[in-house]
């Protein structure tokens, strides 16, 4: 997707109690057993259905690096729905911390500067932005919805203080370095 769905999905990874399965055997009976046969995980991976029911057979044991990448990434999408689903709704309830570096603008007030600059920013999100965050990675929202839903959440928590100054401050937040979401 994007750094902000991405970092999201990473974030919610974290509260994962179990490892994913270590091998490519156990990659595949767990990805069979999730989609319910080996024609859709063969789809799903770009290989043909005979190789998918090699691996679950234990006759292949090592996959291409890049066929390797793709099955731990589709087992880690779909590893310990309950747990992460609860640790959404934990941050939607609790809040998140963004940490970030990323070009900040602003439009404000006549006479005020409004030039964009590199900051690196470590902040506390409150529940309604977590929680609006969440809502709207899982409702399909692009990577440009979840960016403003985020720089609105900095624009009131960090830079207007929670409403105590810059009243009128609107802030942009673009060219992304780096973001990571910790629950």
């Amino acid at each position: 997707m994007g750094l902000i769905g991405d970092g999201l999905d990473r974030a919610v990874q974290q509260a994962d109690t179990r490892p994913i399965p270590k091998t490519a055997g156990a990659q595949m009976r767990y990805l069979v057993r999730q989609l319910d046969g080996t024609r859709a995980v063969a789809g799903l991976l770009g290989i043909s259905q005979r190789t998918v029911e090699r691996y679950v057979r234990g006759q292949f044991k090592h996959p291409r690096p890049d066929l390797a990448e793709r099955l731990a990434d589709a087992v880690r999408a779909r590893w310990q729905p309950g747990v992460r689903a609860r640790a959404r709704k934990a941050a939607a309830t609790q809040g998140i911390v963004i940490e970030t570096r990323a070009r900040f603008g602003f439009t404000a007030a006549p006479g005020t500067t409004d030039d964009g600059r590199m900051r690196r920013l470590t902040q506390a999100l409150p529940p309604g932005y977590a929680g609006r965050l969440f809502s709207a990675r899982e409702q399909g929202a692009s990577e440009r919805e979840l960016e403003r839903i985020a720089a609105e959440g900095l624009q009131e928590v960090y830079f207007k203080d929670g409403g105590r100054r810059a009243g009128d401050l609107r802030v942009e937040f673009t060219d992304i370095d780096y973001v990571e979401f910790g629950l």
